[in-house]
């Protein structure tokens, strides 16, 4: 894109004129690292830089840049202003780039890497640049030759090479080594010589090179080999190339010697002598003939035959068996039988002179004929084999045997040789019947065969054994036999589905199909256990959570596959081990608590209940504050919450607290809760009188004040809340001309004139004000002298200031402030009911005072602002901050303190 847009927008003449293409040519080594210089192409282009004879300001600077970045692009590194090439990251692996066999050059847009021919070493790495700007644009062809260095060891295609060398090969004889050893590297970093680790004196190895350079290894005998005396030579073949230092690689060769028939059978001995009684019976074993080869396979294959030198009558007498070279008695001896037979034995192999051997039997001549036994079975019998099932009851009969004497000559006797359950005795009223039967019942697993003989003799000492092979054939007699009965089995929560728990075995003593046991889990296993049928390998599909459950207990089957099947039971326990995998959980995430204010310190305030689902260390629970741990501390056993210092509402109504819960597991998991305690108030403060501010204080009152008008007030604050800070006024002592004639309201402590003022009523009238609460259960009460000076003027003050000193002679009035919602001039009719009210104002101030409270936390919770409410009869001050009584609703007096 950049050459197009060169082309339309540059002048074409000037373009033409420098524009021409170069060839560089670099060389490195193949494996370098990151930022090793290849080559300036400013330097090598001669190109003209900001450091030449040219001033920078006159000349723009050369940009270097790569036409495409394709394959090759990515093992190098272009500086666009100095034009220095360098290594990049990716580290050139020449056997990677450059595929010897494959002879081509791989394309990456302006950039490849070039192989110029299969049997040359040359590996190219080519590159397109740009040199701009205009003035000395120029395609610059970069090519980098790759050089190999020793860096890939020979390897064996295959680890173990064999191969065959016939036992006749002649010396020097040369076997080629089908598989010869690998290197990716090329030249003399290759492989170029093969050794042997241990020749045996008879091997070595050479090289052959063809014409594409190819190295072959060859294996040259050395000496004579003779398979009987070692078939088989093991070595190790080791590959070395030419590098520096060089590298090797090895694999096993066996070499194999291959026989050739080069030797013949051969008898051990000469002669045999045998003896043969003359009242053998035919089939009797006589001898038997063993020549040996040296040779394998077809070359050892040895028959026997007589020599045409033996003579027919003992070729009929004596039995030989071509392959086993057994000589077996063939026809009976009687009294014209010759009494010395020689059988001339030949020993046949292929391509051999038979092997000779000489067999001398002598017929001894017998004048008597020994015992008969002869036996009827009754029990099943196959090939001379009884068959009997095991556990067949006491006496069951297994054969008859007759006894013979063949003379009719001799007494004979027989009785039983052999261990077992049997027993042989005479079947009477006959003679010479004798029946053979069992003692106990058999037993598969005890015993499977019993071989007994019965043997008979005569008088003159001849013994005659019959050999009787019992097998016993099994039972489904045997149930399945766990190895334990209780399986006791234990496993984490939070298991991977599919676990395994364990793998349960049970033998069965029975054979075959009814020895083959089969596991079945209980009808009491929960559903997502699985256990397989043929391996007892037994598992859980799901994940198990020892909060939900924390033991199993069901039973599981083993069944054998005999008719009818037998099986036994076992019980498997499964305990899920905890986890810490619960945090500990509080009841309530808020927990609130009323207290009563001077609650004494380290008193309960209130239990904060918490649990975890967890066992043992990981369901402990700790607990602690994590703000006002000044204040409050809890109890982390029983979870006591308590304060250390008696609480003043007056300075703080409430307080809001966070509790942790940690627990003890690793990592420990841990939950907050919140918990808000809220200080009921107690009548613990009096009304506070703000004005007036002194009893000495006073007030000129005109004569012409006209009754009902307003004289004065008497404020007062009371720091509790609710019903204790209700306060009442009221006048309970009078000094003046006519006393009676002023009147304080109860509920907003105006003082107002209730009759008209005369002549004779000037003077200083003082007042005994009591401002009192209806704190529960005993009110508190403050006093104030109020000074009212009636008269027109004040002509002496130094009179009226003296008359206030005076220690005034009030009586003191016991009587109660009563606040009512009824105008307070309605008189009660009966005095009789006064205790009544008095006692149901009590209990109402009581409910009215709780009520307060929680209507107090629920306007501290919504951030109200609280007013004085005539209305409602309260007086409410705020909980928190000091009192403004520039706030506080005051109705204008007129007020003259002289």
């Amino acid at each position: 894109h950049l050459l197009l847009f060169l082309l339309f927008v540059g002048p074409f003449n000037c373009f033409a004129s420098y524009s021409r293409a170069t060839e560089l040519f670099y060389s490195l080594n193949e494996g370098l690292p990151a930022g090793v210089l290849i080559g300036s192409l400013a330097r090598d282009l001669r190109l003209p830089t900001a450091g030449g004879q040219n001033p920078a300001s006159l000349q723009p600077p050369l940009s270097f840049t790569l036409a495409s970045h394709g394959l090759g692009g990515q093992y190098v590194q272009l500086d666009n202003r100095s034009g220095e090439l360098h290594t990049s990251a990716v580290e050139i692996d020449r056997e990677a780039l450059c595929v010897e066999s494959s002879g081509a050059t791989i394309f990456g847009g302006s950039a490849a890497v070039s192989s110029s021919s299969p049997s040359s070493e040359s590996c190219l790495l080519l590159l397109d640049v740009l040199v701009l700007p205009q003035e000395y644009f120029r395609l610059v062809k970069v090519k980098i030759a790759i050089r190999d260095v020793n860096d890939n060891a020979p390897r064996f295609p295959v680890p173990h090479i064999r191969l065959l060398v016939p036992e006749n090969a002649p010396v020097n004889t040369r076997l080629a080594i089908e598989h010869p050893a690998l290197d990716p590297d090329m030249g003399t970093n290759g492989v170029q010589t093969y050794r042997l680790r241990d020749n045996y004196g008879v091997f070595t190895l050479d090289v052959e090179e063809n014409e594409n350079g190819e190295r072959t290894p060859y294996l040259i005998v050395m000496g004579a080999l003779d398979r009987e005396t070692q078939d088989e030579y093991v070595t190790v073949i080791i590959a070395e190339d030419g590098g520096t230092p060089p590298l090797v690689g090895s694999a096993t060769l066996t070499i194999g010697i291959s026989d050739i028939n080069d030797n013949c059978p051969q008898f051990n001995d000469s002669q045999l002598n045998v003896t043969l009684y003359g009242n053998s019976s035919l089939g009797t074993h006589v001898a038997t003939v063993h020549a040996v080869d040296m040779d394998l396979g077809s070359n050892a294959q040895i028959t026997y035959s007589y020599s045409q030198k033996v003579p027919q009558p003992s070729r009929d007498l004596f039995h030989l068996n071509e392959s086993t070279g057994a000589i077996t008695l063939s026809t009976k001896i009687d009294g014209d039988t010759p009494r010395l037979h020689r059988l001339i034995i030949l020993g046949n192999g292929p391509g051999c002179i038979p092997a000779v051997i000489t067999v001398l039997v002598t017929i001894i001549k017998v004048m008597m004929r020994p015992p008969e036994v002869v036996p009827r079975f009754i029990a099943n019998e196959v090939e001379g084999v009884v068959y009997l099932k095991e556990l067949e009851p006491i006496n069951t009969p297994v054969a008859f045997f007759t006894i013979k004497d063949p003379d009719e000559r001799y007494k004979v006797s027989c009785y039983l040789d052999g261990d077992g359950p049997f027993r042989l005795s005479p079947y009477k009223p006959y003679n010479n019947e004798y029946l053979l039967e069992t003692t106990k019942p058999l037993d598969f697993e005890t015993q499977q065969l019993y071989e007994i003989s019965v043997v008979a003799w005569n008088s003159e000492g001849f013994h005659v054994k019959k050999v009787v092979k019992i097998q016993v054939l099994d039972d489904n007699d045997n149930s399945p036999v766990f190895s334990e009965q209780l399986i006791e089995l234990s496993i984490e929560e939070n298991n991977v589905p599919n676990a395994f728990l364990t793998k349960l075995h049970a033998t069965d003593a029975d054979s075959g199909e009814r020895g083959q046991v089969s596991y079945f889990l209980g009808p009491d296993a929960p559903s997502y256990f699985a256990l397989d049928k043929t391996t007892g390998v037994l598992t859980v599909s799901t994940q198990l959570d020892r909060e939900e459950k924390e033991k199993y207990r069901y039973t599981v089957k083993a069944v054998d596959s005999g008719f009818p099947p037998r099986e036994s039971i076992a019980t498997v326990t499964i305990t899920v081990l905890d986890k810490n995998d619960n945090s500990p959980r509080f009841i309530n995430k808020d927990f609130s608590f009323f207290v009563p204010e001077n609650f004494p310190g380290f008193g309960e305030i209130g239990v904060i209940n918490v649990t975890d689902a967890d066992a043992g260390q990981n369901g402990w629970v700790a607990l602690s504050v994590l703000n006002g741990s000044d204040i409050f501390v809890i109890d982390t056993g029983k979870g006591v919450l308590r304060a250390k210092v008696s609480l003043d509402r007056e300075q703080q109504s409430s307080y809001v607290l966070w509790i942790e819960a940690v627990d003890g597991g690793d990592p420990a998991l841990s939950s907050t809760a919140k918990i808000t305690i809220l200080l009921l108030d107690i009548n613990d403060n009096p009304p506070l009188v703000l004005f007036p501010q002194s009893n000495m204080s006073y007030l000129l009152v005109l004569p012409s004040t006209l009754p009902g008008s307003p004289i004065t007030e008497v404020y007062a604050v009371d720091k509790d809340t609710g019903m204790n800070a209700v306060i009442a006024y009221s006048i309970i002592g009078r000094r003046g001309p006519r006393p009676e004639s002023f009147r304080i309201d109860p509920k907003t402590g105006n003082i107002t004139l209730e009759e008209s003022l005369m002549q004779n009523d000037y003077g200083l009238y003082r007042l005994l004000v009591k401002v009192s609460d209806h704190g529960y259960p005993e009110p508190l009460h403050s006093t104030v002298m109020v000074n009212l000076f009636v008269n027109d003027t004040v002509s002496n003050e130094s009179y009226i200031e003296s008359l206030l000193r005076k220690e005034p002679d009030i009586s003191v009035e016991e009587k109660q402030p009563q606040i009512s919602i009824e105008p307070t001039h309605k008189k009660m009719d009966s005095a009789s009911c006064m205790p009544t009210l008095v006692a149901l104002s009590i209990i109402s101030l009581s409910l009215i005072a709780l009520v307060t409270g929680m209507g107090i936390y629920i306007c501290l919770r919504k951030g109200k602002k609280h007013h004085r409410a005539d209305e409602n009869l309260e007086v409410q001050i705020p909980l928190n901050g000091r009192i403004n009584l520039h706030m506080l609703e005051k109705k204008p007096v007129e007020i003259s303190n002289i």
